[in-house]
């Protein structure tokens, strides 16, 4: 969004406040012929993206729009990508959740059965339905899925003999 400092009525800045306040996140550039530093410090500390005085260069309006579309389409994918993974978290059933937290931890299956009163097979039965829900191929990368989603893993590992 390509925002004029001076707007007749509600202005640049009260425009990026209504925006904000009603949890509308774009990005957004300023332009002015009135600006100082002050203003400038305040719509950058609120989000803004770009802050030019007039003149400016037509070049330099056209690489700010370029920048805050590729940052607003980076913001998408990753608010997409993680709807996506707490989708799937959602999917799990609250003993394939326990598994998780416990493989996550680094807990091997048999500790992980002893915690949970729950045979190892049983364990792994869950551990391969948390791998195939979550679209993990590795436990690395389950690790890294749970800590996007901060999930908390369980803090103890399990005492076995």
């Amino acid at each position: 969004m390509v925002l004029d400092v001076e707007l007749p009525g509600l202005s640049g800045l009260d425009l990026q406040r209504e925006l904000a306040a009603h949890g509308i996140k774009l990005p957004i550039i300023f332009i002015t012929g009135y600006g100082d530093i002050p203003m400038s410090v305040r719509t950058m500390k609120a989000g803004a993206l770009e802050f030019l005085t007039k003149p400016f260069h037509d070049q330099d309006l056209l690489d700010a729009i370029q920048q805050a579309l590729e940052r607003d389409r980076a913001v998408r994918h990753h608010w997409t990508e993680m709807a996506e993974l707490r989708e799937r978290f959602d999917a799990l059933t609250s003993r394939e959740r326990e598994v998780m937290s416990l493989v996550v931890a680094g807990l091997l299956n048999k500790q992980i059965g002893f915690d949970l009163g729950i045979s190892e097979i049983t364990v792994k039965i869950h551990r391969g339905r948390v791998m195939n829900k979550m679209g993990a191929r590795s436990l690395a990368e389950l690790v890294r899925t749970a800590e996007r989603l901060k999930i908390p893993a369980k803090d103890q590992p399990a005492q076995t003999k």
